[in-house]
């Protein structure tokens, strides 16, 4: 439960960093999105629509860094710490909007919250159970980490994203259109962090608020590093990060002497020892965070 918003963040960090643009924004768009699929389901009634549109609205902040890294050649570091910004100011704002003023959105009935399709099928409080008994959007993450693959490595324009994240000058060579193939990697990745914000707020919890992401998206960012930009090598790097989420929230439910500060530190620790463990060992794609202009020699 705690991996898959992980899992949909990072496989967007892996569809734009195969490409060669870095995207750190991927906060951002998981934070809109999580307003958005919050507030969809909310007057909507219906969790897949708002889940839909949580990654439609990553998708429309990602467009906007695909214009100023890819078209403008803008740095693409700080245009990711502009989404990071725009994102929560953003879904903020709008909560106010929608919810009297508030900065955090109504809760979701629980008839309105994401379904899981196995509720039924085991005894409840079983080890099955509680292994299986999981929200759909859980089941959909591993199926789009087995999507994401077989495009990337089975498909044409798999692999023109990987030539361009690799040397987009002798992609351009081939008549592939660089600025396509970037735009499209960039967007779906905004769309992929849309949904794990609004897996986060539909799923996981019940309504918005500021605090509700709090550094996931760096999370999956390290989790797409530590994975080696695959989406298989990301996915295990999730569930490992998830894994520490769950301890938390289980000693937090046990009689241990641990501040409760301490214990919300693990994540992002871990987070840290990974990093600097691991970056070093790990090589990403060639042209990775390097515009790319036509007209240059």
């Amino acid at each position: 439960m705690y991996s898959a918003p992980l899992m949909y963040t990072a496989l967007g960090g892996v569809m734009s960093e195969n490409s060669g643009v870095v995207n750190i924004g991927l906060e951002g768009m998981m934070t809109i999105g999580a307003f958005v699929g919050t507030t969809v389901a909310y007057y909507s009634g219906n969790p897949w629509l708002g889940f839909l549109m949580g990654g439609l609205s990553g998708g429309v902040l990602a467009l906007l860094h695909a214009i100023a890294s890819v078209s403008f050649a803008a740095d693409q570091i700080v245009s990711g710490i502009a989404i990071n910004f725009l994102g929560p100011g953003l879904a903020l704002f709008l909560s106010r909007v929608f919810f009297d003023g508030a900065t955090m959105t109504a809760p979701i009935p629980l008839d309105r919250k994401m379904p899981r399709p196995f509720n039924y099928l085991f005894t409840k409080g079983s080890f099955l159970d509680l292994i299986f008994n999981q929200y759909a959007t859980v089941y959909i993450a591993f199926l789009l980490v087995l999507v994401v693959w077989f495009i990337l490595y089975k498909t044409k324009i798999g692999l023109r994203i990987r030539a361009v994240g690799e040397h987009p000058k002798a992609a351009d060579t081939l008549g592939i259109n660089v600025f396509k193939v970037k735009y499209l990697a960039v967007i779906l990745s905004g769309v992929f962090a849309g949904f794990g914000g609004a897996s986060m707020s539909i799923a996981v919890v019940s309504n918005f608020r500021a605090t509700l992401i709090s550094g996931q998206g760096f999370i999956a960012l390290a989790a797409m590093i530590f994975g080696k930009w695959t989406p298989q090598g990301s996915m295990w790097a999730c569930l490992l990060f998830g894994a520490a989420q769950g301890i938390v929230v289980y000693l937090g439910g046990t009689d241990v002497k641990v501040s409760s500060q301490i214990l919300e530190m693990i994540p992002y620790v871990l987070t840290l020892i990974i990093l600097v463990s691991f970056v070093g060992k790990a090589t990403g794609p060639a042209a990775n965070g390097i515009p790319y202009e036509k007209n240059e020699a």
